[in-house]
């Protein structure tokens, strides 16, 4: 059967975006004082742990279109967001390489493996989807998504969660099918154990990074923006697996209760580097989260009903407000100090 060229899904403020930022800036960094712990992070980067890992295997030579349409559906959407976010890493870590080679070397190279990383779970997701007869065109995507410029230290911050995120994920789901392996409705998960390092090495050397910019750490601006870039995250997440909940269902999960896992483990690793963490314990933290999301639910329903387009507007103008009025809430909340977990700051 012939694979189709699968039309990109609509950009939406949930859906993985592509990063620019100033290289020039990121270029005069200084990380000689840290060079000991970079360099030790390149020597792991370049014994390559997965290099024999990501080789397709005869259990994917069988035919999937047996599963349930509405699942697979899902599964295909799954795939796609994240061969689009892997993509996206391996656009923005190849293009600071090229940008560093000069300046600073060991950083250059890096990004540079750090992009071979990411290139090979675009590719390996890819191939996935080409089991269902699909596949993403990646140049094309190259070209025509809308680039989102960050400045370095944004860059970091997100990057950072964004891989320690994705450890957690994929090691809670391997864990999950590990136990319950007849949830296993397709193989690439079993591949999540080892693929998941790759994250969390990427999520260390961002570690390294922020650590060697002692000012993107320590000062009242820098926790404002740790604690606007933890729940900024975390609320993503949350929305966009609260509308897949069938999907999570279907390899026998609770869409809320893995959620709540992931993120009282990030939130954890983050307060290692970031100098606050969330207070994911507050009483309100998680019942705020459930109203964003079912406020979010209900911009997508008012979207797909046929109406008044006037009515439609004034509808989700409304449900904004209602949705940005919780986000405001969350983020007000207190939070925890990670140099003393005890201590509450505002």
């Amino acid at each position: 059967m012939q694979t189709i060229i699968k039309s990109p899904t609509k950009e939406t403020l949930l859906t993985p975006r592509f990063y620019t930022t100033n290289f020039e800036e990121i270029a005069k960094l200084d990380i000689s004082k840290n060079k000991e712990e970079f360099e030790a992070i390149l020597e792991e980067f370049r014994i390559d742990y997965n290099k024999q890992h990501f080789i397709r295997d005869e259990e994917f030579n069988q035919s999937w279109h047996n599963l349930d349409q509405q699942i697979k559906l899902l599964f295909i959407e799954f795939l796609e967001r994240s061969c689009t976010a892997e993509f996206s890493g391996f656009l923005l870590y190849k293009e600071l390489s090229r940008r560093l080679q000069t300046t600073n070397p060991i950083m250059a190279e890096c990004f540079l493996l750090m992009s071979r990383d990411e290139a090979r779970h675009a590719g390996f997701l890819n191939k996935a989807m080409g089991d269902f007869n699909l596949s993403l065109d990646l140049g094309f995507l190259t070209k025509s998504r809308k680039y989102t410029f960050f400045s370095p230290k944004f860059i970091f911050y997100a990057t950072y969660l964004s891989e320690k995120i994705g450890y957690w994920r994929y090691i809670t789901i391997y864990r999950h099918l590990e136990k319950y392996p007849k949830y296993r409705i397709y193989p690439i998960f079993r591949f999540f154990e080892n693929w998941c390092q790759d994250e969390n090495r990427h999520g260390d050397f961002f570690a390294a990074l922020l650590r060697s910019q002692p000012k993107f750490l320590n000062n009242l601006s820098s926790r404002l923006w740790c604690r606007f870039f933890l729940l900024s995250v975390f609320v993503t997440m949350y929305l966009n697996d609260f509308q897949r909940a069938d999907f999570y269902k279907s390899i026998g999960l609770d869409s809320r209760l893995y959620d709540m896992q992931v993120i009282r483990k990030t939130n954890e690793s983050a307060s290692r580097i970031f100098p606050i963490a969330l207070n994911i314990d507050h009483p309100h933290f998680f019942m705020l989260l459930d109203k964003c999301a079912q406020y979010n639910s209900l911009i997508n329903y008012v979207h797909n009903k046929k109406c008044n387009q006037l009515i439609k507007t004034l509808k989700k103008i409304s449900i904004y407000s209602q949705l940005g009025f919780n986000l405001l809430k969350l983020y007000i909340l207190p939070v925890v100090s990670s140099h003393n977990t005890t201590k509450t700051i505002r």
